[in-house]
């Protein structure tokens, strides 16, 4: 039997010990590569283009020839203003993205010796970068999966059962309980969408949906209105999982790593940000037979590539 990918060498082109070996120097570099890709790592005025620019080393900052504003490799990216040393970030997204179902922000604080809402902010920033890929606004075509799953909102029962409330009827709801609808093409992108209902599912597959795709949806009702638009194939849970072809399996490979997400990692998740951990399971998942070198890469590139986040500014959440 052939080996699996992720038990392959092939798979591990990145280790931490590679990044600390290296250093600092080399650690910037890599950011400075991945921020100006088409100058081979030579400076780029942000304000004007300019490509002429005067090198402050002592600070590591750089001075445009044209119009001399001063800037830095990360002004103008998710990571301005940063204060941690460039191999503790890259070691970070090493982290990340070497953690098939997500790291605990517990974890990443020890791991980096920084304090925990410091690697909150970083490892969210990074989440919005991952978001660049995933929220695309690209409709999907092909065979398209939909399908819906609950998180959070959990309510835990009183210790003696005469105490205990039915947790199923609305007015012993939290109001926390959100569902995380994913269409997913079929060996290509996925795209998930944080709602209220399971049944917004069939409004968002209009916006998102080429109407030359097919789709593979379960028996709940509400999803009875794709028909109206598109070929949709329906499979019944409650008898089978898959009829000669007919499943939705890649839509629950994704809840899969989504849920062991967030209980066997994150354990807790609140409805504000959930939206965040869906497009992080996206990511891992739309990249499942990357190596990791590669994948450390992409992000570097893709943050490098963020503008300033509106909602993950300074050393903790402020305001937009």
């Amino acid at each position: 039997m052939a080996q699996h990918f992720l038990l392959s060498a092939a798979s591990r082109t990145l280790s931490l010990r590679s990044i600390y070996k290296a250093g600092e120097d080399a650690a910037y570099q890599t950011f400075c590569e991945m921020r100006w890709p088409k100058t081979d790592g030579e400076a780029v005025c942000p304000r004007c283009g300019h490509d002429e620019t005067y090198n402050i080393r002592t600070r590591r900052k750089f001075k445009c020839k044209g119009c001399h504003h001063q800037f830095s490799v990360t002004s103008g990216t998710i990571f301005a203003s940063r204060k941690m040393d460039f191999v503790d970030l890259l070691a970070a997204i090493c982290i990340i993205v070497n953690a098939s179902k997500g790291v605990s922000m517990v974890q990443l604080s020890r791991d980096l010796d920084c304090q925990y809402k410091t690697a909150f902010v970083l490892a969210h920033k990074l989440r919005e970068a991952m978001a660049q890929e995933i929220q695309t606004g690209e409709v999907l075509d092909g065979h398209v999966e939909i399908d819906g799953a609950y998180f959070g909102g959990h309510i835990r029962p009183e210790n003696r059962k005469e105490d205990r409330k039915d947790r199923r009827l609305k007015k012993h709801q939290t109001g926390k309980r959100r569902v995380v609808v994913v269409m997913r093409e079929r060996y290509g992108r996925t795209l998930p969408t944080v709602t209220k209902t399971e049944a917004e599912g069939v409004e968002l597959a209009t916006r998102n949906v080429s109407r030359m795709a097919t789709l593979s949806a379960d028996e709940a009702s509400h999803w009875d209105l794709l028909h109206a638009g598109w070929d949709v194939e329906r499979v019944n849970h409650s008898e089978v999982y898959s009829d000669h072809g007919k499943h939705t399996n890649m839509a629950e490979s994704y809840f899969s790593r989504l849920r062991r997400m967030v209980v066997g990692q994150h354990h807790h998740v609140s409805p504000q940000y959930l939206h965040q951990y869906a497009n992080h399971a996206a990511w891992l998942e739309d990249n499942r037979r990357t190596d990791n070198g590669t994948l450390a890469h992409i992000m570097v590139s893709n943050a490098m590539g963020a503008p300033v986040s509106r909602n993950w500014k300074g050393c903790w959440q402020r305001a937009a």
